[in-house]
């Protein structure tokens, strides 16, 4: 196996023969959780060992959500380095036992930058919060009638028989004041979305996941993770390219590991997402690292910045999944879709030459290009091992977790900012 295709997860953040989290100071901690409205106490857990600066929310968090184990017994977890090592351990031996790791070395480093729990938001959203959301999907030909001032047949689902035609700006003002009133529905653009589909041959892209980030094959799923761009900030305002794209390897290696060792709810997923092996690395916090770097949300600088950190994150976890494929083979479906797949890849590598480069830096914008560079060039050679790489999350629970300001891709709302004088 050549340099080039080998998994780059060496060390970056910490020295030899040491575990991430013994850099930390750690400290213990009490959680506790009560009814606001009746102060009952509904789960707590004291003596629990987390990294001195974490909030009570943060620790309210993975005490409650992911520490393994029934409360009061011997069994449950007290310690974040327990769960650190539990999610670690079982992932290095995984991916050992599948072949994904070429030396036992390259295995006791990936196990040795720490690991961040927000990698899987199975939690993220509870139907105890939220039952559905509800999204329009509409086609090139609908928005041009839009444009166009055009009337728009409505028609049976099953036959195709026109029930009822309108004037195709009135459906749209109603999509628009039923989303200003209730922040539903969201609109999804079906054409696009297929041209942009990397598995056409497989079925189309009806639909998407309830929160509409993840879109698919029908009875697919996708393992996500979210990463902190807040992190990843220099004092100067620079952006970590080279620790970004170490921590986006490492982490994508650890989700594609688990898409084999992870189970399903029905059959049909089962197959299709060990088949097509749908991945779904993401951030979080880029409202706060865009008013960290001074940059406003809502401008060409904001958005070339988001622009150029997607642009570095997609295609740097695209040519991990080559150099995987490499190792261990492409999916299941590639060579069905090669065509596609390959094309979409080059999509995205056109798409990074639109980034104005005078609204960027040159480092962040030359690292995106050469990113996907690498992914196209070893993506044609080796194939690659996910169908998708990406996708921006809302990142509800793991965001907080993280104590991050601002979630997905979203602002601040609301911020206020207290003064106090000296």
């Amino acid at each position: 196996m050549g340099q080039a295709t080998d998994l780059g997860v060496g060390r970056v953040f910490t020295p030899e023969k040491s575990k991430a989290y013994d850099l930390l100071k750690w400290e213990m901690r009490h959680s506790l959780l009560t009814n606001p409205q009746t102060s009952e106490v509904v789960f707590e857990q004291k003596d629990i060992e987390f990294p001195e600066g974490w909030s009570q929310n943060a620790v309210n968090i993975v005490a409650q959500k992911y520490f393994s184990g029934t409360p009061g017994t011997p069994e449950r977890e007290d310690s974040l380095r327990k769960l650190i090592d539990r999610v670690v351990d079982t992932i290095t031996r995984q991916g050992l036992s599948e072949g994904y790791f070429s030396s036992e070395k390259i295995a006791e480093d990936f196990q040795s930058l720490g690991w961040d729990m927000s990698l899987d938001g199975k939690d993220s959203f509870s139907v105890q919060y939220q039952n559905a959301n509800i999204s329009v999907r509409v086609t090139d030909e609908f928005m041009r009638a839009v444009e166009d001032d055009e009337d728009w047949d409505l028609k049976a689902v099953k036959s195709g028989k026109t029930i009822r035609t309108v004037r195709a700006r009135d459906l749209f003002h109603q999509f628009a004041e039923a989303a200003w009133e209730c922040a539903d529905p969201g609109m999804q653009f079906d054409t696009v979305i297929n041209k942009w589909h990397t598995a056409p041959k497989a079925g189309r892209i009806n639909g998407s996941n309830p929160c509409s980030e993840y879109m698919h094959l029908d009875n697919s799923a996708c393992n996500l993770a979210s990463l902190n761009l807040l992190k990843f900030l220099n004092k100067d305002g620079s952006f970590m390219i080279d620790e970004f794209k170490h921590t986006v390897e490492l982490i994508f290696t650890a989700q594609e590991i688990l898409v084999g060792y992870s189970e399903y709810p029905t059959e049909k997923i089962t197959k299709n997402a060990r088949a097509y092996r749908e991945l779904g690395i993401g951030y979080a916090n880029l409202g706060a690292l865009l008013m960290a770097q001074g940059l406003p949300y809502d401008s060409e600088e904001g958005r070339a910045q988001a622009a150029a950190i997607t642009a570095l994150l997609t295609g740097h976890a695209y040519s991990t999944s080559a150099k995987m494929a490499a190792q261990v083979g492409p999916f299941a479906g590639f060579n069905k879709d090669r065509e596609a797949m390959l094309r979409v890849l080059n999509q995205h590598r056109a798409e990074v030459s639109k980034i104005d480069p005078s609204l960027v830096s040159e480092d962040l914008l030359n690292a995106a290009t050469n990113a996907w560079d690498e992914a196209v060039e070893l993506g044609e050679r080796y194939g690659v091992r996910n169908s998708q790489a990406s996708v921006l999350a809302p990142t509800g629970t793991i965001g907080l977790m993280m104590d991050c300001d601002t979630t997905g891709i979203e602002p601040d709302l609301g911020l206020v900012v207290s003064f106090s004088q000296s």
